[in-house]
């Protein structure tokens, strides 16, 4: 099944079947000649597809794919626990799907330890990676108690009151671009309370660090200086363990901050991906 979503969001929405769960996947430009790998993305936890909406159609030379995890979104509610490995199979299985070989990786947050996880799995399909706002994973520099307690309140997503009274503790820098905290919040549908609960399970325990040295793909660290959710020495952490990444630091960023510094967010991405191929990219492609 298949279907446009409403205006201004220009995406294709299929309910597929993958890995024994029904997905709601978006995909962009999918039809369109490219000569840039799509791009795969990993949402933060309980972030359904428009939350990032404005990231994929700002990217248009390229295709873009993301879904909602179960019980997010539009997605039905798992039936039994999943954990990194079985999602990043199943991620897999959605790109075989939609035709989709190679692929850039890209997650924030909570998606951004996925992406970590399904560069690894799934090495030869992914090309580069990018990691937004994120961390190793367990082995993680906490950030303000404040905000991490809000954070974990599913309030966020079902309080209207709740979440546009602690908006600033929670993701900060959303005075950037006017309109922006408001058309944010509208974009959130709220996850069910066992889709929550399983996407926290899922990283139970769970930490890139010691594989990171051996990640063999050129890295894009991007990170917030006021992220008050991940803090800045996070990002510091992965790209000095991972050996191709550099880190690029957002000057009054908060936890949203791809969304609120749009331009220069999108601007650093393109010259990120679009930069020529490395001699090891290229010998891993002959």
């Amino acid at each position: 099944m298949t279907a446009s979503i409403d205006e201004p969001m220009t995406a294709t929405i299929q309910m597929m079947e993958a890995g024994g769960r029904t997905l709601r996947v978006a995909h962009w430009r999918l039809d369109r000649k490219s000569d840039h790998p799509p791009i795969l993305f990993f949402n933060g936890i309980g972030a359904n597809i428009e939350a990032v909406a404005p990231l994929a159609e700002s990217l248009t030379e390229r295709g873009f794919v993301m879904f909602d995890m179960p019980g997010t979104g539009e997605s039905p509610d798992p039936t039994v626990p999943y954990n990194a490995f079985t999602m990043s199979w199943t991620a897999n299985l959605i790109l075989d799907q939609l035709g989709i070989g190679e692929v850039d990786v890209m997650g924030i947050s909570w998606g951004g330890a996925m992406a970590q996880h399904f560069a690894m799995q799934h090495a030869g399909r992914t090309r580069r990676l990018v990691l937004v706002a994120t961390t190793a994973g367990m082995l993680m520099v906490p950030g303000n108690p404040a905000a991490l307690s809000k954070m974990a309140n599913p309030r966020r997503y079902i309080d209207p009151e709740f979440m546009n009274e602690h908006f600033m503790t929670l993701y900060g820098g959303m005075t950037k671009r006017p309109g922006s905290k408001n058309d944010h919040i509208g974009r959130l549908r709220p996850p069910s309370p066992r889709g929550y609960f399983y996407q926290l399970l899922a990283m139970l325990g769970w930490t890139s660090l010691p594989a990171l040295p051996f990640m063999a793909k050129e890295t894009l660290v991007m990170m917030g200086d006021e992220d008050q959710i991940v803090p800045l020495i996070n990002g510091r952490i992965l790209a000095s363990a991972i050996p191709n990444a550099r880190l690029e630091v957002f000057r009054g960023g908060g936890h949203l901050f791809l969304l609120t510094h749009a331009d220069e967010s999108i601007a650093c991405l393109r010259e990120f991906l679009d930069a020529p191929a490395t001699d090891a990219e290229r010998r891993r492609a002959a």
